[in-house]
């Protein structure tokens, strides 16, 4: 019989996930021991664990991605156990099997049980035996006129990669290609199939774990229905849907159960649903690991998925025949570096500074009201990489209630300060205020049309700015310029958050200037010499804002104000990367890979034709021609690395 027996742990991951386990790893009494490829070499994960081994390179194709190089890093250290997180590794069939041949313990359902789920299309014939509700599998050439909308989505594989909503015909072949490319860049498998879209989808899923010894919990249903991309941004348990339909709850559950029993499954993983606003549901697919939101369902709870996960490896039953009873509310907020005014534009670089007030719990729990934060962060110099995904952190706030959660987990983020990158902090803060998200009222296409231009507006508006420009002008005036390697206040500032960067000179816009009007008066200013706290009067009533000035290759001040945060720029300071390049060049929006290249020079093309496409932060994003013109060069080739800004080909525009 095989020693399911250890005392070590091997994390395969990055980033927060590496840190849950590790922690749990720790508070069992385990050695825990961390892998990292060169960009993280400095990075928490590394830093936490007892012992690290390198993996060379950069990308995860190099690094996290290279089982082999994982298996025998274990074996250099001694560790008896492979967590896979989630991502990368973690639901590759051959990987466990490997960890398995290798003597060791695999932290996750048996290779077979991955196996029979990692081909959603197959997956669905079996479980539809099982009596679990399905949507019509459509192969693409059974897509007929009559079934559009229809969803592309990769047979092998999760998290929105290599997943389109096509609604015409025309667009099928070039989204199928697109959706096979993205397929088999994150998971090694193009095949795609297809099936019915539902307009009004709400995302439902089911937290699952089960032992070897037969029992099978359904520990409590979230709701994930806040997603861009088909990848979630907010989540939730209880489902505000299944509260309003009780039944459902139960239903769920033995559809839940049923799944894992037909496959045999032990340990944690996730049933998913599609439902309907009436409570009709709909299998989606099995997630064999770990989930990204599972901390909703320990807070809800009370458990410790990880442990639980470690506990089963080991051949150990689970506490009790039945899982704990629920109580509360939960809402994880996933913290993203990238724009949501600006397509959802990834940004990598330095977070210099994060903070989240009213922690009482990291990478646990937590056991009272209040937020947990599992983070990838540093509190302070954190590198955000382009090769890997843009989640910086997760901010989770429990409470009895759902009103009570919302507002901590909204309180919270808001008051965070995040300095240094374009984060989709006030996005997640507007849509927790929002009155239909508030309300329940919501579906997986809640981040689109004009919804999503107002939710995605920065939260300060004009005088909130004006009040923050007045405090940096204050705070930088107060500071003796001999001694200080920041200039004296420009009267042009820009704020450089979650929106197209506001004003430069001259080009039409409105400068927010410092002391301007609107921005109210200074009554006192208190500086360390690091941060400085200004209090500010406006309209009669006074506000107490901090002000974090960055020297470097350009002057940044953030403002953290009780209404939001700006990042303020010296205009004087930061030339516009447009007007350094040659009329008609276009730019890359971020760092990244050159993927395809659909132009060549001497081409036509048309407003908004995709010329070049790239690859950043595990997403495609295609660059476009900004008016109707010939391409004169393409200045890139396929697989070069390039950073943001950098000319990628040039464009004669036609009069």
């Amino acid at each position: 019989m095989t020693d399911t027996t250890f005392d070590s742990v091997l994390v395969a991951n990055r980033g927060e996930i590496a840190r849950r386990v590790i922690a749990a790893a720790h508070a069992r009494g385990l050695r825990a021991v961390a892998v990292h490829s060169d960009p993280d070499a400095g990075a928490p994960h590394v830093a936490e664990a007892d012992e690290a081994v390198r993996l060379p390179g950069d990308t995860p194709a190099e690094t996290y991605l290279q089982g082999e190089k994982i298996i025998a890093a274990a074996q250099a250290t001694g560790a008896r156990a492979i967590h896979p997180g989630y991502g990368f590794l973690s639901e590759n069939a051959d990987f466990a099997a490997a960890v398995r041949a290798a003597g060791l313990v695999w932290i996750g359902p048996s290779p077979e049980a991955i196996t029979a789920m990692g081909s959603k299309v197959a997956a669905k014939a079996r479980l539809a035996d099982a009596g679990v509700p399905m949507l019509t599998n459509l192969t693409p050439d059974q897509v007929s006129d009559k079934d559009f909308p229809v969803l592309v989505k990769a047979s092998a594989g999760g998290g929105g990669r290599g997943m389109r909503v096509v609604r015409s015909r025309a667009e099928l072949t070039e989204n199928l290609e697109a959706a096979e490319r993205e397929a088999k860049s994150a998971f090694g498998d193009g095949t795609v199939f297809c099936e019915r879209y539902l307009e009004r989808g709400r995302h439902i899923e089911v937290q699952v774990m089960a032992d070897s010894q037969g029992t099978v919990w359904a520990v409590g249903e979230r709701e994930c229905s806040i997603q861009r991309r088909h990848q979630k941004v907010l989540e939730e348990a209880p489902s505000p849907l299944v509260e309003r339909h009780p039944a459902m709850r139960t239903a769920l559950y033995e559809a839940a159960a049923n799944a894992a029993k037909a496959i045999g499954y032990t340990g944690a993983g996730t049933v998913e649903f599609l439902a309907t606003d009436e409570g009709e549901f709909f299998f989606l697919e099995v997630n064999t690991r770990l989930q990204v939101e599972h901390p909703v369902t320990e807070a809800t709870t009370g458990l410790d998925l990880v442990g639980l996960q470690f506990d089963v490896a080991a051949g150990l039953p689970l506490p009790s025949a039945e899982p704990p009873a629920t109580r509360g509310w939960a809402i994880e907020a996933r913290l993203y570096a990238e724009d949501p005014a600006n397509d959802w534009r990834p940004a990598a670089g330095t977070v210099r500074r994060f903070s989240v007030p009213g922690v009482v719990s990291e990478f646990s729990g937590p056991d009272r009201p209040g937020i947990r934060l599992d983070s990838a962060l540093w509190p302070e110099d954190s590198v955000v990489e382009v090769f890997y995904d843009p989640m910086l952190a997760k901010v989770i706030g429990y409470a009895p209630t759902r009103t009570q959660a919302l507002a901590i987990t909204e309180a919270a983020l808001r008051k965070a300060s995040i300095h240094g990158l374009t984060t989709n902090r006030d996005l997640l803060v507007r849509i927790l205020a929002d009155a239909d998200f508030r309300a329940g009222d919501f579906a997986t296409d809640f981040l689109t049309g004009e919804r999503l231009e107002r939710l995605s507006a920065p939260l300060l508006g004009e005088a909130d700015l004006a009040e923050a420009a007045t405090a940096a002008g204050a705070v930088l005036d107060r500071r003796d310029a001999a001694a200080s390697p920041l200039p004296h206040v420009a009267p042009g500032w820009r704020n450089i958050g979650s929106r197209t960067l506001v004003p430069q000179f001259g080009d039409g816009d409105t400068l927010v200037a410092a002391g301007g009007e609107g921005g109210g008066t200074v009554a006192s200013v208190t500086d360390d010499g690091a941060v400085a706290t200004v209090a500010i009067e406006r309209d009669g009533i006074r506000r107490t804002v901090t002000v974090t000035p960055y020297a470097g290759d350009r002057t940044v001040v953030e403002v953290d104000t009780p209404r939001g945060a700006a990042s303020l720029a010296l205009v004087n300071r930061l030339p516009s990367g447009d007007a350094a390049a040659a009329a008609g060049s276009l730019l890359a929006p971020m760092p990244g890979v050159i993927t395809r290249i659909g132009a060549a020079a001497g081409d036509s093309v048309t407003a908004g034709q995709p010329v070049l496409w790239m690859e950043a932060m595990k997403m495609e994003h295609a660059i476009s021609a900004p008016a109707d013109g010939v391409i004169t060069s393409i200045d890139v080739e396929v697989g070069q690395n390039i950073d943001a800004g950098a000319v990628v080909a040039v464009l004669e525009e036609q009069e």
